[in-house]
């Protein structure tokens, strides 16, 4: 689903006095996934010694401990990082960047693009490596919201700089074009006199 693009590649706004368009969802981010790299080597490591060992235990030692370790590292070590990492998220929209971790308790916080917010960005030498960074969002009010480790990050600096301004332009205009004083609505018609 794509919008219609004008000048510059910015999205067409709508006319003074239409209502805007309805939200749309720019792009759902996650932190970049080379912090699985560990989770992901020690799986094919436990996959390889599950298979090596499998009817080649020394005595005193079954089958199903083995496997019972195995399940335990994989839990531990493999499922419980994807899982943490899977439930952190963040979702740029065109009104506003909504913030979601949590497996059971699930937390949520947004920041709306009108009230308009300071975007700082920090990369490391790693981060720099793997293109990624660390948005930390701020509107002077709440609690900053912080965006760690997020792949393509200048790309998403721009998107979110762009929706700000979008949507300050779009306030603007829609309070300088509102009516100060209420319409008065017309005043119906006096009914026809009779005829004599």
């Amino acid at each position: 689903m794509t919008e219609p693009v004008g000048v510059g590649g910015r999205p067409l706004l709508p006319a003074p006095g239409m209502p805007a368009a309805a939200e749309m969802r720019i792009a759902t981010i996650r932190a970049h996934a080379r912090r699985l790299f560990w989770s992901a080597l020690i799986l094919i490591a436990v996959a390889g010694a599950c298979g090596y060992f499998y009817d080649n235990l020394p005595a005193g030692l079954e089958d199903w401990m083995l496997f019972s370790a195995a399940g335990a590292v994989v839990l531990l070590l493999v499922v419980i990082p994807f899982v943490r990492w899977r439930s952190k998220s963040w979702t740029v929209t065109t009104e506003r960047v909504l913030a979601r971790s949590g497996v059971l308790r699930v937390r949520r916080r947004e920041l709306r693009h009108v009230r308009g917010y300071t975007i700082a960005v920090r990369r490391g030498l790693l981060q720099r490596m793997w293109g990624a960074g660390t948005l930390t969002l701020s509107n002077g009010v709440d609690e900053p919201l912080r965006m760690t480790n997020i792949p393509h990050v200048m790309l998403v600096h721009e998107t979110l700089v762009d929706q700000v301004e979008v949507s300050q332009i779009l306030a603007h205009r829609d309070a300088q074009s509102a009516p100060d004083e209420p319409e008065i609505p017309p005043r119906p018609p006096a009914p026809p006199a009779p005829v004599v």
